[in-house]
């Protein structure tokens, strides 16, 4: 039998579990491409090598922000802070299944027509819950409900901030392929490198605003302070 005063702690630490496989990996993902960069100490395949190994790792923030949205609020549902619908707790395990199967599906089939379409439709099921987690956080932030606690409603909208943010990374990041084929056609020079430099400096851009976002949800969850 199912000791139910263990479900809520149970919940807190899964997802504090998951924030720091999501952080920790994500500064992985961003070291490994940090070295990329530096094409004057590594050859070319072995930045090649070191892109393939941030493919990998990124993988497991994918995969932890995927979790983190029904668990979150099965957290603030168990713990009381917010009467959540149970349909809508059960709708968003359902979302997040869903979800999972995309990113996992197009990882193990990339640089496929599958991997394609799965991405498509990853991108706008992100969108849906971008809008519905923006839209959540600012009523209740502004209007006292649905979500009571202002400390509650402000990470449901810093949430949805980081979901804009973690959706700009990709789109920025999306002229990488094109510039990596023609790096690695034509070879390192400036004018394969450069191009591909200035795409991922706009890239960490939006990273460095998903850690700093991170950073204050984390807090917020942890501290209440309002």
């Amino acid at each position: 039998m199912i000791d139910q005063s263990a479900i809520y702690p149970t919940l807190v630490y899964i997802h504090l579990l998951l924030f720091v496989l999501w952080l920790g990996a994500d500064v992985g993902v961003f070291l490994l491409g940090q070295h990329f960069r530096k094409r004057e100490i590594y050859s070319l395949q072995e930045r090649l090598t070191l892109l393939k190994l941030l493919v990998v790792v990124d993988m497991t923030p994918r995969t932890a922000w995927a979790l983190m949205v029904p668990l979150s609020l099965s957290v603030a549902k168990a713990g009381g802070w917010w009467d959540a619908p149970t349909e809508l707790v059960a709708g968003a395990w359902v979302i997040s299944a869903v979800w999972l199967f995309l990113i996992w599906d197009a990882h193990l089939h990339d640089m496929t027509p599958r991997a394609a379409r799965d991405r498509k439709i990853e991108f706008w099921l992100k969108l849906v819950i971008t809008a519905g987690y923006l839209w959540l956080g600012a009523a209740s932030v502004f209007t006292g409900g649905p979500i009571g606690p202002d400390w509650l409603a402000w990470k449901a909208l810093l949430f949805g901030l980081i979901f804009v943010a973690a959706i700009m990374i990709d789109v920025a990041f999306k002229p990488v392929g094109p510039q990596l084929g023609r790096l690695i056609a034509e070879g390192s020079s400036d004018a394969t490198e450069i191009p591909l430099r200035k795409t991922m400096d706009t890239t960490r851009i939006w990273v460095w605003i998903v850690y700093l976002l991170l950073l204050a949800t984390s807090y917020l969850g942890n501290t209440k302070p309002i």
